[in-house]
């Protein structure tokens, strides 16, 4: 299994332009899978509508989600971004690794 993505306090190798752009779009693919996942297992809720888990509630909750999922694609915690940016690296001129 490949490693997480290294934490922005890490020291990591500089990457060219091109390798950063895949490991950033890397990443907000995963951050949008993540939210799709956190949403369909909301969605599957049992829970009633009562005036307390209204509009507000929701936006709440979707604003969580979002952050949750931006945090965990940064981390690296699922390895999606960097199973995906393995894949596509070797797309790229030069066949970059690091």
């Amino acid at each position: 299994m490949i490693g997480p993505v290294a934490s922005a306090g890490a020291a990591t190798p500089a990457l060219s332009p091109e390798r950063a752009e895949l490991r950033k779009a890397a990443e907000g693919f995963e951050a949008i899978m993540v939210r799709k996942m956190l949403a369909s297992a909301r969605a599957s809720s049992f829970a009633e509508k009562t005036p307390l888990t209204g509009g507000g509630m929701e936006q709440y909750q979707t604003m969580r989600d979002e952050h949750f999922a931006d945090i965990a694609a940064k981390s690296g915690a699922l390895g999606f971004a960097r199973s995906i940016e393995a894949q596509l690296t070797q797309h790229l001129s030069g066949h970059e690794s690091s």
